[in-house]
């Protein structure tokens, strides 16, 4: 697992602070197939670590290249202090990703047998969906993707006119159960995505999960291999963060 120390952790951060208010870094920090790949160690160092119903991917940048360091955070939303900070690089998509969604049915057969035993009755009945609501529609986390490769670049510009890239998200902050409910081994691909605010009425960068299950087995349901994590701060910044980012 890869991990930065206190002094490692304390300089990627100052160097996404200078790094965002720069267009010029912002183009070379953001290739359009690059994704963060987080690993089933990661996912089990936060089992362990994190106290709250959501942790923190804070974003950094070491020797120019960006990553996001997993935070905990404790039942108040306070950073958890940890002797090492385990973390994640932005590099290139190696492979193509596939995100599944899958509509759950089941069907319910019922026999009647009379006193005597014997069957007077038979009959069946589907039900659908059982499952619920997927996280988020695949075509949606699709449209989120492709908006952030075609115009991220543009939402930097944006941000950068209108207050020198103060307002550019510094954290995401992630359903904690979310990623961490599986019992099985599980890894994620995580990708930009622009998704439009109706509360800020713009356009918000989002984190998007898409998760990879070993071994799988047939009677395991998955409703949605995709997750989405709207909760960039700045603007959505939590109490201890008093506002800033």
């Amino acid at each position: 697992m890869q991990n930065l120390n206190r002094d490692q952790y304390t300089t990627a951060v100052e160097g996404w602070m200078t790094s965002k208010t720069d267009l010029r870094s912002l183009e070379n920090l953001f290739p359009e197939n690059y994704i963060f790949n987080i690993t089933p160690e990661q996912v089990d160092w936060l089992k362990k670590a994190n106290a709250n119903k959501e942790f923190c991917a804070e974003v950094g940048v070491i020797e120019g290249r960006l990553n996001i360091m997993l935070c905990p955070l404790d039942e108040k939303g306070n950073k958890i202090a940890v002797g090492e900070v385990p973390y994640s690089v932005f590099e290139p998509l190696e492979q193509d990703l596939k995100l599944t969604e899958i509509q759950t049915y089941t069907v319910v057969k019922n026999a009647v047998l009379s006193k005597d035993m014997r069957k007077v009755d038979n009959d069946s009945d589907m039900f659908m969906p059982i499952a619920g609501k997927p996280v988020m529609e695949q075509d949606k986390a699709v449209d989120s993707i492709e908006s952030w490769q075609e115009n991220g670049q543009d939402w930097f510009y944006a941000e950068y006119k209108q207050n020198g890239g103060k307002s550019i998200f510094n954290k995401f902050y992630v359903p904690f159960d979310k990623i961490t409910k599986s019992e099985l081994e599980v890894s994620f691909v995580c990708s930009f995505g622009l998704k439009y605010s109706e509360i800020y009425q713009k356009q918000l960068p989002a984190l998007i999960f898409i998760s990879f299950v070993k071994n799988l087995g047939g009677s395991t349901e998955t409703i949605s291999n995709t997750f989405d994590y709207a909760k960039p701060c700045p603007p959505v910044c939590k109490i201890p963060d008093f506002g800033e980012g």
